[in-house]
């Protein structure tokens, strides 16, 4: 067991953050007695940020919550490359406009977690395009380019993979690495960053940053990153069957939010709460401990908990009133999503595609055989079956999970 002296790498180690550091006895030093800031990057490739960025979104609220500085960095100018980490293909190329239109709806992920402002540890976010978009091609290789040897740039696996399995890697995509590391001496010179934490997957990138800011600046500049988070049974955080699992309102229901957190499997609630909640460590230690009908009550305290930091404490306790009444009391909840019908009734299939339950009639028609499908708790077994509206509200479900209304326009 590492033992620090630091709150900062104390905090992160016992939450289960830690999986490489680059320096870990001079970090410890260093943000024992001074505040560090510290920053993360994130692409703008979507209008939200999911659960799979969550355990960095956390890092940046724990390095807050120890007394030091968070930079949230969105990267204006590399999402118009693409990270090649742990991808096959190629990312799609956004204009300018996508980038603008994301960067903006984006930003609403971050302000439930950290505190934005201009004090000491107040955290700030910046684009990477203010620099990135004013370099001229010939000076960066000639000042930048030339501390980057091909030899080594090949060794690191986000390169390495691509190769090994004979997927297209771009010229644009290889020096991805090199504007990363160039934002970390940007934001030392900028900001007096000192500290760059990242997934694992990133590891390769974070040490380019440290060398290239101790090479051109004489910086000392430090890397963590963490573990690869993956559920109990193997898949990636992040995903659900239905896709990601979106921070912003707008893509998914905090009901649905709520939902995801629930549904998490008995092994993992000790760790997620570690991971994606501020519940105190001794009483996580408790409630994983738990067995039986009781860790259904510490999944709720899980998805109260996760769903109140990203999207506030009324939105998190009307999903779990929500779920309460159409889970252990059998009616339909308030906040369940809502399917307006323009006719006074609608075929099942029409239904279930049209609540965004299926992807398509033949997805309905294998549910209905399944005997998934259900109107008001009521198995539906006709694929050819109407669901009349008669001017109320009727609850669809679709398997044990999915719930939601139908009413007439």
């Amino acid at each position: 067991m590492t033992h620090y002296q630091s709150d900062l790498l104390r905090l992160l180690n016992d939450r289960g953050y830690i999986h490489q550091l680059t320096d870990a006895e001079a970090l410890d030093s260093l943000a024992s007695k001074s505040i560090i800031p510290g920053y993360i990057g994130f692409d703008v490739t979507a209008d939200s940020l999911h659960v799979g960025n969550l355990v960095q979104i956390m890092m940046l609220r724990r390095l807050q919550q120890a007394g030091h500085k968070p930079i949230v960095l969105m990267g204006g100018a590399t999402t118009k490359i693409g990270d090649p980490s742990g991808k096959d293909e190629m990312r799609k190329i956004l204009d300018d406009e996508g980038i603008a239109s994301n960067f903006a709806k984006i930003r609403g992920c971050f302000e439930n977690f950290l505190t934005f402002g201009d004090g000491p540890t107040d955290a700030i976010m910046v684009n990477n395009d203010d620099w990135l978009g004013q370099l001229e091609y010939i000076p960066f290789l000639r000042d930048i380019g030339r501390h980057f040897t091909i030899n080594r740039m090949l060794t690191f696996d986000s390169v390495k993979l691509r190769l090994e399995r004979e997927q297209p890697l771009t010229f644009l995509e290889f020096n991805y690495m090199i504007l990363q590391a160039y934002d970390f001496v940007e934001l030392s010179r900028q900001y007096g960053c000192k500290l760059q934490l990242g997934g694992s997957d990133q590891w390769g990138n974070i040490v380019n940053g440290v060398e290239l800011g101790r090479r051109i600046e004489g910086a000392e500049l430090f890397g963590v990153t963490t573990p690869l988070i993956t559920k109990a049974d193997g898949s990636k955080m992040g995903k659900s069957v239905d896709g990601a699992i979106w921070l912003n309102a707008e893509r998914l229901s905090p009901y649905d939010y709520w939902q995801f957190w629930r549904n998490t499997d008995d092994r993992d609630v000790g760790k997620f709460m570690r991971l994606f909640t501020d519940i105190d460590l001794e009483e996580i230690a408790r409630l994983e401990s738990l067995e039986g009908s009781e860790i259904n009550e510490a999944k709720k305290l899980l998805a109260d908990a996760a769903t109140a930091m990203a999207h506030g404490d009324s939105a998190a306790a009307d999903a779990a009133r929500t779920a309460q009444q159409t889970f252990e009391q059998g009616t339909a909840g308030n906040n369940l999503p809502v399917f307006e019908v323009a006719d006074s009734e609608i075929s099942i299939l029409d239904a279930l595609v049209g609540i965004g339950f299926c992807a398509s009639k033949g997805e309905a028609k294998r549910l209905v055989a399944g005997g998934g499908a259900r109107i008001d708790d009521d198995p539906v077994r006709d694929a050819g079956a109407m669901v009349d509206l008669a001017g109320e509200d009727r609850k669809i479900s679709a398997g044990k999970k999915k719930h939601g209304l139908l009413r007439s326009a």
